[in-house]
């Protein structure tokens, strides 16, 4: 015997309470996934790296050159 009280034929919800299973995998989620793994797999390029390179030591000269700038000081010897 159930917990739940009888509930009356026309009172009862014409939507359903739980979604039906879904069956198998899609085309679409199949293609999806596919280019996921591709993505993963596929690393970094050579050139990619030596422009991440050259980016950063552009910058580390940058602030480099901004921290040890003496321009606008009036005690120049």
């Amino acid at each position: 015997m159930s917990k739940k009280p009888p509930v009356p034929a026309e009172s009862q919800s014409p939507y359903p309470i739980a979604e039906a299973p879904h069956g198998g995998e899609g085309e679409a989620l199949a293609v999806a996934k596919e280019m996921a793994d591709a993505a993963r797999r596929r690393g970094p390029s050579t050139r990619q790296i030596g422009m991440g390179a050259a980016i950063g030591i552009g910058s580390a000269a940058i602030v480099a050159g901004l921290l040890y700038w003496k321009g606008g000081r009036k005690d120049r010897k």
